[in-house]
């Protein structure tokens, strides 16, 4: 027997988060609260992701109302769907959430609206579909049912891809040969790797040898623990980083670990490494406590706004030119490739609309950006570009992201298979010894 049909109906956080949800409901009912259209209203201005997915859902309403009136129940398209609607009325007789948290807030008028749904099919199973944790607290405690928005979220995040493998019962010709510095094919070798491109700790008895299985060639060659730009690795999963960062065959590589661990810095100085190799090196990151109105609240132009929040990789520029603190010609190196622009630092904003052709692309704090994000930023590649990817999934600063449904997870568990790709997660903290008791102990 089929389970009973249900109706979900979403709210505003989920539309910002995916503006083709209600297409992903299978063959169950979905609605919107009017109020949903008038908060997206508001938001289809503007540049960011979230106007974008505001836009698109606009479109996609407006296509389906061509077809009939909306506030009538419309089928979706497709083999399998539901239908939709949107909700005009929001009055419920029991359990009036603007009575009781305030008539403030749409929040409260979207919550009556499901309420009011409820109460029109006593014999439908109504859900809140929110990425708002307060939102759907609120709704349970009106005994609503409510979840989160499931779609792109990742299980089992404790166990997401790593990137790399201990082997203990490694032969021994095969360690003697890494060890020699030679590349071996292992088309027939069990590795046990989980993603396309695999490093490797490989140990027998005493002996062990850090090395990298290229799935595209079948081969495993030896990682070694070599300084980049002055940089050199304290542990093998930097040197990992490292070797991903610069192997011209691996054109999209994502680092993930806890504050301390070195993801930036690895791969600024690969960056400068291989400066040659590219027009240009783009390293950006995600502005998340500022908004297009909050910002002008602080001095000076778009640069000088955005410069404290792009304080960190100015930090790791500056740790790299430590290194050279006797080298005047590299120093006034640095400064130049800065100063023309060989080197651009700025928020990820203003890179949309761009085709990135032969750059070095550097997304800092990537887990607070969303999958379409992710996914957008990637369409962008041009010919000879590469992208990479830091961040740390347990230290999401946006409201309606956590450690399995961020952008970064997404990646790291989709793209794991693909033989351009290629992923280490940073353990140990490199940063100090107190560093490290703040993310071991407290």
């Amino acid at each position: 027997m089929a389970a009973p049909r249900k109706i979900f109906v979403l709210d505003t956080s989920v539309i910002l988060y995916d503006h083709n949800a209600l297409n992903n409901f299978q063959e169950h009912d979905v609605a919107i609260p009017i109020q949903v259209l008038e908060e997206l209203d508001n938001l289809k201005g503007g540049n960011e992701t979230r106007n974008f997915e505001a836009r698109s859902f606009i479109r996609l309403i407006d296509q389906m109302s061509k077809q009939k009136l909306i506030n009538q129940w419309v089928n979706l398209k497709g083999q399998m769907k539901g239908k939709f609607k949107v909700i005009l009325s929001n009055k419920p007789r029991l359990n009036d959430a603007e009575e009781i948290f305030g008539n403030a807030k749409y929040d409260h008028q979207i919550i009556n609206a499901a309420l009011t749904l409820m109460e029109e099919n006593p014999d439908k199973k109504v859900v809140l579909v929110s990425k708002d944790i307060c939102l759907r607290l609120k709704a349970k405690a009106l005994n609503l049912l409510a979840e989160d928005y499931e779609t792109g979220k990742i299980k089992n995040v404790e166990e997401l891809y790593t990137g790399k493998t201990v082997r203990n019962d490694t032969p021994a010709p095969l360690v003697d040969a890494l060890k020699d510095k030679t590349a071996v094919t292992v088309e027939n070798l069990t590795l046990n790797h989980t993603g396309a491109n695999q490093f490797y700790i490989l140990k027998h008895q005493r002996k062990k040898v850090n090395a990298f299985y290229h799935k595209a060639t079948h081969t495993l060659v030896p990682v070694p623990s070599e300084p980049v730009f002055h940089i050199k690795p304290r542990n093998p999963e930097q040197a990992f980083a490292l070797h991903a960062l610069t192997n011209p065959a691996i054109r999209l590589v994502s680092i993930q670990g806890n504050a301390g661990t070195g993801k930036t810095l690895l791969a600024l100085a690969s960056a400068l490494e291989q400066r040659k190799n590219y027009r240009q090196i783009y390293i950006t990151r995600p502005i998340i406590p500022l908004s297009n109105k909050e910002i002008g609240f602080l001095p000076g132009d778009a640069k000088s706004k955005t410069d404290p929040f792009l304080a960190p990789i100015w930090d790791n520029i500056r740790f790299i030119k430590e290194q050279y603190a006797d080298d005047e010609k590299m120093l006034k190196k640095i400064d130049e490739l800065i100063a023309n622009e060989k080197i651009e630092i700025a928020p990820l904003a203003f890179i949309r609309g761009r085709t990135l052709t032969k750059i070095f692309f550097i997304v800092d704090e990537a887990q607070n950006l969303t999958p379409h994000e992710i996914k957008t930023i990637i369409s962008r590649a041009g010919e000879h570009t590469k992208i990479v990817f830091t961040g740390d999934i347990y230290q999401i600063d946006t409201p309606y992201l956590d450690a399995e449904s961020n952008g970064l997870s997404y990646l790291i568990e989709n793209v794991k298979n693909h033989p351009l790709y290629a992923h280490i997660t940073l353990q140990k903290g490199e940063r100090s010894e107190l560093a490290n008791l703040a993310n071991d102990l407290l």
